[in-house]
């Protein structure tokens, strides 16, 4: 039987739930002979391959994000939303509460430790969007995995159902509400 092939990616988090994936303990050995990672942080592997799953971690902040997550939702059969961030926008949302123009200028012109400041203008530089979205507002989301970061129960519930080709419900009891 062929592997099913999954792709996951972090955009604007912490990186805690791809942490939590890798925390599923053995059942990392038993997912290993089910799926094949076409990409992931941890591989070098640039570019999209047609993947049942993919799996997004971080919520979108910027250009390059959103580029990002509009071009795994192209090459995936189904998206899974990963952690608060992903799902609700998370801490990185707080953002939303400020203007960007004073947001850049307080990073880059305003901190204490800047000399001679200024915004970084150039092609290295993903352009901010004017606000931070959960993964939703930006492209179509199949199923969530809320969570900072998720439990592995709940990482593992939802891989699990999505290989018996179901879409996952996470119960309450194996999330964490921090």
């Amino acid at each position: 039987m062929a592997k099913v092939k999954i792709a996951t990616v972090w955009l604007e988090s912490c990186a805690g739930c791809h942490m939590s994936l890798l925390d599923v303990d053995e059942f990392i050995i038993d997912l290993s002979k089910l799926v094949e990672f076409r990409r992931s942080p941890i591989t070098d592997i640039k570019g999209f391959d047609d993947v049942v799953v993919g799996i997004i971690e971080g919520c979108i902040g910027n250009e390059e994000e959103k580029e990002v997550a509009e071009e795994l939702r192209q090459h995936s059969q189904i998206i899974m939303a990963l952690g608060d961030c992903a799902c609700f926008g998370g801490v990185c949302a707080m953002r939303n509460t400020l203007d960007k123009a004073d947001v850049l200028k307080r990073a880059y012109i305003d901190t204490p430790s800047t000399y001679k400041g200024k915004i970084p203008k150039s092609p290295g530089v993903p352009e901010l969007l004017n606000k931070v979205y959960p993964v939703n507002q930006i492209i179509k989301v199949d199923c969530y995995i809320p969570g900072c970061p998720p439990e592995p129960e709940a990482i593992k519930y939802g891989l699990t159902e999505l290989l018996a080709g179901r879409i996952p419900v996470v119960p309450s009891n194996i999330m964490r509400f921090d």
